[in-house]
């Protein structure tokens, strides 16, 4: 496709527009002729995409204007008789179709001077309302206290719920188009001053050389274009979140935001592993009670990933097994190995989700308990599985929702079934072998820190750094950093 470009005359731009946009075969897209104190005026804009009581207050306005001279220039009529908030005089025709294709209004002017270095030019007028949804609780971050609103698919209104809580001049945000056909907006948002200005400056150029048609996934799509990913690496590569609360707190301490048009979340850069387990609630609750929180989150997930290949180890080995926990070898007889029986209701589980996730709303609940109580009594009863496989297993699937990240969660999965299926072949030394895969994986995994480690603050190690994300700390004033320096 030809790069727009603005014609000689206002009738052949009026021509060309109008088949340009497919003024009569779109339904949606309108082109309308207004007269202006006796000069032809030619507005085009998509009907779902502006505030009709803007537009009609507007043509009602422009109506009833009179005396106006043609040999002022389109800049200087935009300035006198425009009396709206946000317009302005574009020359360069691409970026005027981009701008009505984005759900502002295109204006075109007759017999008025048009800028004679640049030819004829165009009025942009952004009286955009994009449909969206309430700003409601997100369902993925849910809170017990705080504040109870999220993202949206509107990536202005997202923009605006982050400048609500930083009112700090340095922060900005800043826009990049990228895709052929899509054209989606990406915003990089930082605290100028705060932030790396080199991690700034080379997510930018990594995002602007991005050569895609569309993103057609959103962020997903955005995120296979800044990083190759590496298929054996389950481990996620960015941290993303519904809430504005989550996303200011990260960039006021020097991290970077980035909101994609349609896409109800932010991106958190850079990104370590521990930032997982980061939860809001942490820091609505008191310090000693969100330390507690995030202790705990840390020891039942960690039970997630080595609890049922650590049984399965010992009741391999019935002789390493002490007195005082002999309560968790196995009495009762069994038709299928334990290793089978472990992978089975693993599958089970995830099928059990899928089902879950396209049960009617007001069944969901209901499915998943009365589902999971009747496949497992049934299951024990007929010989499949033994009451301990499915005692463990059920805390592990209950546990794995310690932590809000689906990629979290399905990365110590897939660690959990290998640390199984290397204990069951090679006995001690596979499960010895494959801890030390799953710390090789973490440590390698590539994202875009820039300098920073996936395991940071372990590795390079910051004990500082290593203890706020372990401990909740209480708030910090002025006044007790500097007594803490004396």
């Amino acid at each position: 496709m030809s790069k727009p470009v603005f014609q000689d005359s206002y009738q052949k731009n009026v021509e060309y527009f109008d088949k340009l946009f497919g003024i009569g075969t779109n339904y949606d897209f309108i082109s309308r002729e207004q007269l202006i104190a006796g000069h032809s005026a030619r507005f085009y804009f998509i009907d779902s995409f502006v505030n009709s009581q803007i537009l009609e207050r507007l043509f009602i306005y422009l109506a009833e204007l009179k005396n106006i001279s043609s040999a002022e220039d389109v800049q200087r009529f935009a300035a006198a008789h425009l009396p709206y908030t946000e317009v302005s005089v574009e020359s360069d025709a691409d970026k005027f179709v981009y701008q009505i294709m984005s759900g502002t209004m295109g204006m075109l002017l007759d017999d008025f001077e048009n800028n004679k270095s640049t030819g004829f030019v165009g009025i942009i007028l952004d009286v955009r309302s994009y449909p969206t949804r309430g700003i409601d609780q997100s369902e993925n971050d849910r809170v017990l206290r705080g504040a109870h609103d999220s993202f949206v698919e509107t990536i202005k209104q997202n923009s605006t719920l982050i400048r609500r809580r930083i009112r700090d001049p340095r922060l900005t945000f800043e826009r990049i188009t990228v895709g052929d056909v899509s054209k989606s907006d990406i915003v990089i948002s930082y605290i100028e001053g705060e932030a790396d200005a080199d991690y700034v400056n080379s997510l930018k150029n990594k995002i602007s050389s991005i050569k895609v048609d569309a993103l057609t996934l959103g962020q997903e799509s955005l995120a296979e274009c800044l990083i190759k990913r590496r298929w054996y690496n389950p481990f996620p590569k960015f941290r993303y979140t519904e809430r504005p609360d989550t996303a200011a707190a990260h960039l006021l301490e020097g991290g970077v935001i980035i909101l994609c048009d349609t896409s109800p979340e932010a991106m958190i850069l850079p990104t370590c592993i521990f930032d997982f387990m980061q939860e809001t609630d942490d820091y609505y609750f008191p310090p000693l009670t969100g330390s507690y929180l995030r202790l705990l989150r840390y020891i039942v997930f960690i039970l997630t990933l080595l609890l049922t290949p650590t049984w399965y180890l010992l009741i391999s080995h019935p002789d390493w097994i002490p007195e005082w926990m002999s309560f968790i070898l196995i009495d009762t007889e069994y038709n299928l190995p334990i290793i089978a029986q472990l992978f089975i209701i693993e599958f089970a589980l995830d099928g059990l989700k899928l089902a879950s996730m396209n049960t009617p709303s007001s069944l969901n609940n209901t499915f998943g308990v009365v589902g999971g109580l009747i496949l497992g009594d049934f299951a024990v009863q007929i010989g499949w599985f033994i009451p301990e496989v499915i005692v463990y297993m059920a805390f592990v699937a209950i546990a794995n929702f310690s932590q809000s990240s689906y990629e979290l969660g399905y990365a110590f999965k897939f660690m959990r079934m290998l640390l199984l299926l290397t204990t069951a072949i090679f006995g001690i030394w596979g499960y010895i072998g494959g801890i030390i895969i799953v710390i090789l994986l973490a440590a390698t995994n590539k994202t875009v820190n820039g300098k920073r480690n996936y395991l940071y603050p372990l590795i390079p190690f910051n004990g500082r750094a290593l203890k706020r994300l372990v401990v909740r700390e209480r708030l910090r004033t002025h006044s007790s950093d500097k007594e803490s320096q004396h």
